[in-house]
């Protein structure tokens, strides 16, 4: 009897890769059930290329060109696809992405973003949760749409905000709790645990154990 395949996953990133890291610590295993077979950069200088080099992950750039960001969502899309992974993990992507790559991966891209989200999204949610004032922000896995964090979470977990944080050392506490979710999530799509309702696509449910 042949061995399951893996569990493909690629991970596009513009950034440091700190999230890419705790991927490649906790779940990333070359034959096993869950492989990062790729990770994209949005820029060459991108500090997780690096990261995916020394673990012997494939890598790829895929800028932003001339011809606009559809043109390069077609290229990206193209480039994603011939790797025939299973789930896609912007992990730090810092570049919108359009209908023409989400449409073609519907319900396997996936984005984490550094707040309770509808709470403060976009760029600066960490320095707007910290203006408001509020006890507590988090950290939230969600589905990737064309509205700028706008899909539906998956996973959410709080982060105290702290009298006297500073964006640097609410950052710090925020990051720590990405680098546990991240991974956390991606197990739960390869044991086909995470649901997302096909009429009321708002709704998402985490079903229990492994899922054939």
């Amino acid at each position: 009897m042949s061995e399951a395949r893996p569990y493909r996953v690629a991970v596009l990133v513009s950034g440091a890769g700190t999230n890419l890291q705790s991927l490649i610590d906790a779940v990333h295993a070359p034959g096993g059930p869950i492989e990062l077979t790729l990770v994209v950069a949005s820029t060459p200088e991108a500090g997780g290329l690096e990261r995916a080099r020394r673990a012997g992950i494939p890598t790829e750039v895929v800028p932003m060109g001339d011809d606009g960001r559809e043109a390069r969502d077609r290229v990206l899309g193209d480039v994603v696809e011939a790797a025939g992974v299973d789930l896609i993990v912007l992990a730090g992507w810092m570049s919108i992405l359009t209908g023409v790559f989400l449409d073609r991966f519907p319900d396997r891209v996936i984005n984490l973003h550094p707040s309770l989200l509808p709470a403060f999204p976009g760029m600066h949610a960490i320095e707007q949760a910290l203006e408001w004032g509020v006890r507590y922000t988090g950290v939230t896995v969600h589905f990737a749409e064309e509205q700028v964090d706008g899909g539906p979470p998956i996973l959410q977990e709080p982060v105290p905000v702290v009298y006297g944080d500073t964006p640097d050392s609410l950052r710090e506490r925020i990051r720590e709790v990405e680098h546990r979710l991240v991974p956390i999530a991606v197990r739960l799509f390869a044991g086909n645990r995470v649901r997302r309702d096909s009429v009321e696509r708002r709704r998402v449910e985490i079903v229990e154990g492994d899922q054939e």
